[in-house]
């Protein structure tokens, strides 16, 4: 069984988003081909509400889905269709925004800590243009394993952990995606074998982890993209415990077309997207 090694390490830099929003952007932007399906990850945490509490006023989405995963803090969810949503500790959306959808997210606390991520994964062409869906997640129903003291927190998708098999909470996604949210504590690893032809990524986000047989070492705040293989290792030899999102899944081998909050195949599709937005027919077709 082969095991990935890294191919590219990624530092995750400051950025500002929404209504000045301090964050981390991981990856996204330039080249997403190599991420595929994947389109970006951020990070945001920090305890100064000024960081954070302009949040993220309406703004459009076409095309791709996003995964917020809130490790500590409140965040409230509105859309154009009336939904309503607040996100806590450890809670998970997963919002599809396919053929369009104009929401908010906004703090929900004005002092304390907010710490979390939000992913972006592509949607399929054929898929792109479906209606808009969203399912908030409270934490208590995403699915917790102990795996001979390793702590995996199943956010989507099947594995086999350490030779214990994992299902998250959600399964029934267009690119079956894996996100799991693991902790190793020194002296512990994990191995998962996945498909040869997955894209993998692994981003650490507290301690520091050794990757592959060669045990690359990769800090905090910082993304590792592996290469081709058979199965992802990861060790902790730190004194440290680490913290890690694992990312993976078929890239869908399509054109990637991106114009800020919109993810198409063409540039046609993307002017359409800005027509539509412009007219008041987004999230309305």
């Amino acid at each position: 069984m082969t095991i990935r090694r890294v191919v590219e390490t990624i530092n995750a830099k400051p950025a500002s988003d929404g209504d000045g929003v301090k964050l981390l952007r991981v990856f996204g932007g330039p080249s997403p081909e190599r991420f595929d399906p994947f389109l970006m990850l951020d990070e945001f945490g920090s305890h100064e509400a000024s960081d954070y509490i302009g949040g993220f006023p309406p703004h459009p989405h076409r095309g791709f889905e996003t995964v917020t995963y809130m490790l500590q803090g409140k965040m409230e969810h509105q859309d154009h269709m009336g939904n309503i949503g607040l996100l806590n500790d450890g809670d998970v959306q997963w919002m599809s925004a396919a053929g369009g959808i104009i929401h908010s997210e906004m703090p929900k606390q004005t002092e304390g800590r907010m710490r979390g991520f939000q992913l972006w994964v592509n949607l399929p062409a054929a898929k792109k243009m479906e209606p808009a869906h969203y399912s908030d997640v409270p934490a208590r129903s995403i699915p917790v394993f102990d795996i001979d003291g390793v702590h995996v927190k199943a956010i989507a998708g099947q594995a086999s952990v350490n030779g214990s098999g994992v299902t998250g909470h959600f399964t029934e996604v267009a690119t079956q995606p894996l996100y799991l949210d693991v902790q190793l504590e020194q002296g512990q690893s994990i191995a998962l074998p996945v498909s040869a032809t997955q894209t993998a990524l692994v981003y650490v986000y507290n301690g520091k982890v050794g990757i592959g047989e060669a045990l690359t070492p990769v800090n905090a705040q910082q993304l590792a993209r592996l290469a081709d293989g058979e199965s992802i290792s990861v060790s902790n030899n730190d004194a440290e415990p680490a913290h890690l999102l694992v990312l993976a899944a078929e890239p869908l081998k399509e054109p990637i077309v991106q114009h800020g909050p919109f993810v198409m195949n063409t540039a046609e599709e993307i002017e359409q997207a800005l027509a539509d937005y412009r007219s008041g027919a987004l999230g309305h077709l």
